[in-house]
């Protein structure tokens, strides 16, 4: 049985590269990963006066991302860090206290037309996601960070870089180790 995972789409750009990434691993990994993409494009901001009684697509996005069996976050870099639409979903899932994320099983993955690849975006999202709020379990040792990402996907959105897919190959075999082994430890 695939591993149920909600993809959280960093970017709001109906051309982002990595929603591209996230489908490319949906398609390859079909068998293992049942990746869903989950869009933030029209979250409400984040309001504490909306806090106790958020809006319908609020509450939808949260149950989305709990009802799967792991989160992959799709991020880019926007001037050094993470896109303000990617903190607002973030700040929903750390509230309500139904803790969405907590102790779920997590990947990062990000990508940039720049040589660094997200890099910067994916040290402030994993100091974000170390909150005691948030929580998730996140898989140790796994930077993915794609740069020059236009040169290795072509127009048609296909991941073109044996480089970067053999190593999306180790990545995706490796978080399958990662969520079976905290799977059988949560279950002992």
């Amino acid at each position: 049985m695939a591993i149920k995972v909600k993809a959280i789409i960093g970017s709001t750009s109906s051309t982002s590269f990595n929603l591209k990434l996230v489908e490319y691993l949906r398609n390859q990994y079909a068998d293992q990963l049942d990746i869903t993409p989950v869009f933030i494009n029209d979250l409400e901001t984040f309001s504490v006066d909306i806090d106790n009684n958020p809006p319908a697509n609020v509450k939808a996005f949260k149950d989305d991302v709990k009802d799967s069996d792991a989160v992959l976050f799709a991020v880019p870099e926007y001037n050094f860090s993470i896109p303000g639409a990617l903190k607002n979903a973030i700040d929903w899932l750390s509230r309500g206290g139904d803790f969405t994320l907590k102790e779920k099983p997590a990947f990062i993955i990000g990508s940039s037309m720049g040589v660094l690849g997200s890099v910067r975006a994916q040290i402030h999202l994993r100091e974000i996601l170390s909150n005691p709020a948030l929580a998730p379990v996140l898989l140790p040792g796994n930077e993915v960070y794609i740069g020059s990402v236009h040169e290795k996907i072509n127009e048609a959105g296909e991941l073109t870089d044996q480089g970067t897919i053999d190593f999306l190959d180790q990545v995706v075999k490796k978080f399958i180790e990662f969520y079976n082994k905290n799977k059988s430890a949560v279950l002992v």
